[in-house]
């Protein structure tokens, strides 16, 4: 699992981070201008609501050659198959973004007008989303021109878009990506590419009940690799593979695999890059568990990777995995402080407030390194996690373990990038203040890394109870970050972290981190939304959730109180004491209700406390977030990787350059690593 930017990014420089599962930046970001190397530009550009950021490759100089050429293999493979996200984003996707490209590139006429303009920002939005449909919200983006000046630039251009690919792009029709609203059926409402048109809620449960793991213990991730369509009546798979859906796409990936296997650093990494494009080639769900067992315990070596149908965000039942690829370079130095907490993974897991039944009595394998990005693509791009834990597969981490990493040079880019002072708005008082400047990025950093991994390597499920996402449906996700982000703030508050050395003074920290989290979740994360949407996104929804009910249990006890000054709302913690009570009793809970597969509880539980929005507070939120023009979300182009040949061919250098706009790299990729047609 992933934390994409979420939490909040702060002040001064990186110590230590952590996990969406996926998580960095809050939106009361605080500028640090001393902390800003003067020598390295870290923004691109902003429009609407996205602020474009580059990152660095830290230590890209003291790589041997032949680790270069394993980070650029690996980048290759990466960028080979970014294509398949767009698909699966959404069926009209690449046909949609072929058409805007042509016109933006082959447009001569007046580019001086408001509609242009406008058109840039459109296509800057999709390229930013990989597709027509908001990467966060889900919603699908509204054009600010008219369907008339689109068909002007495409005649103008000799452009053809037409049919439901164009009609798209100003009805109604398609209108979220992924609808998780209860009530509906979420598969059929959902635009998101990996059902069929006509597939249904129910068609899914029905498929996949009749599938049967050879052995119960170590269940297959039916789904992960594959659209389910129905043919004349009949439901059927589309697996991802050589010679199958994306088939010429993963073909280019597996050339850059089979490369980076000719390099790899040990025998182990080796294996698993070969067990890796044997999946590819195969599509066998069994050989995909074979190789997260084998890149699991492929611990050693300076680089390591992710690339495969991953995170199941996208689905709204949770079975399908988007394309995702992130290449690391580990940061030695910050890895050997964090390993402590993997040391002390068993003590975390002994002390929790989970029900007896619910422990682990063996924590294994849990390897939390820092590493610096190399190159990412697919869901992971341009919008990043800051963390991430895998495999997923919840037997894998049971009897192998897991490996969490944080993105450190992403953290560090993002607390360069400079914020927008929203703290001071929204905070309480001087204290909350003072807190948050103080300790709240380390805060957020060890949240993340507890989150990563002591939270997700945390509990089991009771015998007999399935997999997460077949018992909990369209909940798992948000039960499972919540759940995650619980044991992170119920350890934030405890001295054990200052006895392991993680801080100097656990109090101060916990009370920044349980500030920060309340303020979020209750109130300055609604930036995100438009006014009287509700909440969808899984880990905003598990903010909100997590925030509200320690909210509302807390009232006899005035734990959080909430206080109108001035017609401005703020939340103040009275009592931290007993807010870290709390945050034990809901983890308890939320373990149990994934042990046991409760359905009923956590529906009330998300829909109770995380989905509806106090419309007026909502609204008094976005005006108060006027006087802030920062867009709400980041992300990033990737640094160009550019080899030096001999005459023979061979690579004798690789050089690290940046793209000088968003714009450059969007149409740089389209041009070299198109690989899909544009209906699949």
């Amino acid at each position: 699992m992933s934390i994409k930017s979420f939490f909040k990014i702060t002040l001064f420089t990186l110590l230590i981070m952590g996990c969406k599962d996926q998580t960095p930046t809050e939106v009361d970001e605080v500028t640090s201008e001393e902390a800003v190397a003067p020598e390295f530009s870290f923004n691109v550009e902003e429009f609407a609501d996205i602020k474009v950021l580059r990152y660095q490759i830290p230590g890209w100089e003291n790589l041997t050659l032949k680790e270069q050429k394993l980070v650029y293999y690996l980048t290759q493979a990466g960028l080979a198959g970014r294509d398949i996200m767009w698909d699966q984003n959404y069926r009209h996707n690449l046909t949609i973004r072929k058409a805007l490209e042509n016109v933006y590139t082959e447009f001569n006429g007046d580019k001086s007008t408001v509609d242009w303009k406008n058109f840039e920002t459109y296509l800057k939005r999709v390229w930013f989303s990989n597709g027509i449909h908001h990467h966060y919200s889900n919603a699908k983006l509204i054009p600010e021109f008219s369907k008339a000046y689109l068909s002007e630039l495409l005649a103008a251009t000799n452009t053809t878009l037409e049919g439901e690919a164009l009609e798209v792009l100003f009805n109604n029709k398609d209108s979220k990506k992924v609808n998780q609203a209860k009530g509906v059926d979420n598969v059929l409402e959902s635009a998101v590419n990996f059902y069929g048109p006509d597939v249904t809620n129910q068609d899914v449960a029905d498929f996949y009940k009749t599938k049967k793991s050879p052995d119960p213990k170590k269940p297959l991730s039916y789904g992960l690799n594959s659209q389910l369509v129905k043919e004349n009546g009949v439901l059927k798979e589309r697996v991802y593979k050589s010679g199958g859906l994306y088939g010429s796409a993963i073909d280019e990936v597996v050339k850059w695999l089979e490369k980076a296997q000719g390099v790899a650093e040990n025998q182990a990494q080796g294996d698993a890059l070969g067990l890796l494009i044997k999946y590819y080639k195969t599509g066998d769900l069994q050989t995909w568990d074979d190789y997260n067992v084998a890149w699991t315990a492929a611990t050693e070596g300076n680089i390591d990777y992710i690339n495969s149908f991953i995170e199941v965000y996208n689905d709204p039942l949770g079975y399908r995995g988007s394309y995702e690829t992130i290449v690391q370079v580990n940061d030695f130095d910050m890895s050997k402080k964090m390993a402590v907490l993997s040391e002390n993974a068993q003590w975390f897991e002994d002390n929790s407030p989970l029900m007896t039944e619910h422990k682990k009595e063996n924590v294994v394998g849990v390897t939390y390194k820092v590493v610096n990005v190399a190159g990412e693509a697919g869901d992971a791009s341009p919008s990043t996690p800051i963390g991430v834990n895998l495999p997923n597969a919840n037997w894998i981490r049971a009897a192998v373990g897991s490996k969490s990493v944080s993105l450190g040079n992403i953290i560090h880019a993002y607390n360069n990038a400079g914020g927008s002072g929203r703290l001071k708005e929204f905070v309480n008082d001087e204290e909350e203040l003072q807190l948050e400047e103080q300790y709240g990025q380390l805060a957020d950093k060890l949240h993340t890394a507890l989150h990563e991994v002591i939270g997700h390597a945390s509990g089991q499920l009771n015998p007999g109870v399935g997999e997460t996402k077949e018992t909990l449906k369209n909940y798992a996700s948000t039960l499972e970050e919540g759940r995650a982000d619980l044991v992170g703030l119920y350890y934030l508050y405890d001295s054990k972290l200052e006895e392991l050395g993680l801080v100097e003074d656990w109090k101060k920290v916990g009370k920044a981190a349980y500030d920060g989290y309340i303020r979020n979740g209750l109130m300055t994360q609604l930036i995100r939304l438009d006014l009287g949407d509700d909440v969808e996104e899984a880990h905003m929804r598990n903010r909100q959730w997590v925030s509200a009910w320690a909210f509302e249990k807390g009232k006899a006890d005035n734990v959080i109180e909430k206080i109108t000054r001035d017609g401005k709302t703020y939340f103040n913690i009275n009592d931290y004491e007993k807010l870290h009570q709390l945050f034990g009793q809901l983890l308890r809970e939320t373990q149990r209700i994934k042990s046991e597969g409760d359905f009923e509880a956590v529906e009330a539980l998300v829909e109770g406390y995380g989905v509806k929005v106090d419309q007026a507070l909502h609204a008094e939120v976005l005006e108060r977030n006027k006087q802030f023009p920062s867009p709400p979300y980041s992300g990033f182009v990737n640094p160009v990787l550019v080899p030096e040949t001999n005459d023979a061919g061979e690579i004798v250098a690789i050089t690290v350059t940046q793209p000088s706009t968003f714009a450059e790299q969007m149409l740089n990729y389209s041009k070299n690593y198109s690989f899909l047609p544009a209906v699949n």
